[in-house]
């Protein structure tokens, strides 16, 4: 079994703190989590008006966006990890004020790459407060209520993500494509003043017991994920020569950061905690799961626009579908995690995903647009109770020094499977429409290419089932074995 926290839980547990000081904390929270998902779905909207405004082509513009998932992917783990060392609080107030001043530098950047620049800094930013708002969940929410917690996490991320394109598209057609970043400025301005008057003050160590900050993990781990976004993101997930060569970059820098890590005094990521079969299974139900969800992202535009023959606005109206049923479901499924258990809710959310997937494969093919919503309608309160579920069974027993990072290993996993599932279930889409040029596919060819993409999501939703089964399987033997130990 898991060691139980001492310190600062202990008083979370007992739930001392007042109800209305509670309140005002997740309040915070979920501010900082809505500016972080909003920061890349605005900007997608804004794609076309940028290369107008700058004058570039649509591959050099796409590195607005890229620029920013990057800088999180890069920075998610060792911001988890120096916000354990030198306070969650302080460095997300830290966070924060980067997010907005970037913010500020983005809406008056006078050229190109000083647009760019800011952006890498505003997706900083946004790491920070991704890696320490569900970091900070365990100091200041009971821990009965830690899955509620974290459903309303997911469930301002899936509003950021709703919001961002429609707010995008209004800033953009009334006040120009600078809006879509100063916007930020003053819901930056609320968020630091929220998280300073509400989270609670950093637990001061004395020096000798700080751990120190691992500078050549740190450095390793940076050139290993940016290898391999890049290979999954250079030509469009098409393996050409460079992208193996980044492919083969990333595998042997990832056996370098292995090796380093055996050896740090105070490593970034400490190996043994692999040992531990529940936190394993959860980083890798996150990044199948990702996987997943991307295809829905990559494929669902195509099929609803070449096959079902929507103009733009239906098919970004449809597509708000899904986050918008996140953004509804996601405190009900926490509440149900916190009710039922974290472990056996993470196998119903993925069943719920699996029917999801199948019916995607199926129902569109025969019923239109009703058939994909529908689909949708399932699929998607299975992804928020198995993210509920997931995050509170590897956040709950994490020890306090370490939740930083664990944290960051969980925004990792889900920004990979992200990378992956572009990349992956995209080149699954276009093979299985057996056309040179998806843009000129014929519509029955993207129904084929939309229920192979989907089949495949399907049997990989089972896989994931089968190791989450494991996985509870496992602790619950454990448990039991733990049990019995007590009375002998």
């Amino acid at each position: 079994m898991k060691p139980i926290i001492a310190g600062r839980d202990d008083a979370a547990a007992e739930c001392t703190e007042p109800a209305s000081s509670l309140g005002w904390a997740l309040a915070s929270l979920s501010l900082s989590m809505l500016l972080a998902s909003l920061g890349t779905s605005i900007a997608n909207v804004a794609l076309p008006t940028l290369a107008q405004a700058f004058d570039t082509s649509f591959r050099h513009v796409q590195w607005i966006v890229l620029a920013y998932l990057l800088a999180i992917t890069l920075s998610i783990v060792s911001v988890g990890r120096l916000g354990d060392i030198v306070g969650r609080r302080r460095l997300l107030l830290a966070g924060i004020v980067l997010f907005t001043a970037a913010s500020l530098l983005c809406g008056l950047a006078p050229g190109f790459p000083l647009l760019i620049a800011a952006r890498a800094a505003q997706g900083l930013g946004a790491a920070i407060m991704m890696g320490l708002t569900m970091a900070s969940v365990g100091e200041t929410v009971p821990k009965a209520r830690i899955g509620t917690a974290m459903g309303l996490l997911g469930a301002m991320s899936a509003v950021g993500t709703a919001l961002g394109p429609s707010l995008g598209g209004v800033l953009i057609a009334t006040l120009g494509w600078r809006a879509i970043f100063l916007v930020n400025i003053p819901l930056g301005v609320l968020a630091l003043l929220l998280a300073y008057r509400s989270l609670p003050v950093d637990h001061e160590e004395p020096k000798a017991d700080r751990a120190g900050f691992d500078i050549m993990g740190t450095l390793l781990l940076a050139l290993t994920l940016a290898a391999y976004a890049l290979a999954m993101t250079i030509g469009r997930g098409s393996l050409g020569p460079l992208n193996m060569i980044l492919l083969v970059a990333a595998v042997f820098g990832a056996g370098l950061f292995i090796f380093a890590e055996a050896r740090a005094v105070s490593p970034l990521i400490r190996l043994s905690t692999f040992r531990d079969p529940g936190l394993s299974a959860g980083l890798i139900l996150n990044a199948l799961v990702s996987t997943v969800m991307m295809a829905t992202l990559v494929v669902g535009p195509f099929y609803l626009s070449r096959a079902l023959g929507l103009g733009e606005a239906l098919v970004g109206l449809t597509m708000s579908i899904g986050p918008i049923i996140s953004a509804l479901s996601g405190v009900l499924a926490g509440r149900i995690v916190d009710r039922l258990g974290a472990a056996f809710m993470v196998i119903v959310g993925l069943i719920g995903m699996a029917a999801g997937s199948f019916a995607l494969s199926v129902l569109p093919a025969l019923f239109g647009i009703a058939g994909y919503i529908a689909a949708i309608a399932i699929l998607t309160p299975g992804y928020q109770l198995f993210q509920a579920a997931n995050n509170t069974a590897v956040m709950m027993d994490v020890r306090p020094g370490q939740r930083g990072v664990m944290s960051g290993m969980l925004n990792l996993s889900r920004n990979l499977g992200l990378i992956t599932g572009a990349s992956a279930m995209g080149a699954v889409f276009a093979s299985a429409t057996l056309a040179t040029d998806i843009t000129m596919a014929s519509p029955d060819a993207v129904t084929a290419g939309m229920r192979t993409t989907f089949v495949v999501a399907a049997i990989l939703i089972v896989v994931a089932l089968a190791v989450a089964v494991g996985s509870y399987r496992c602790q619950r033997s454990s448990a039991a074995s733990a049990s019995s130990g007590l009375w002998k």
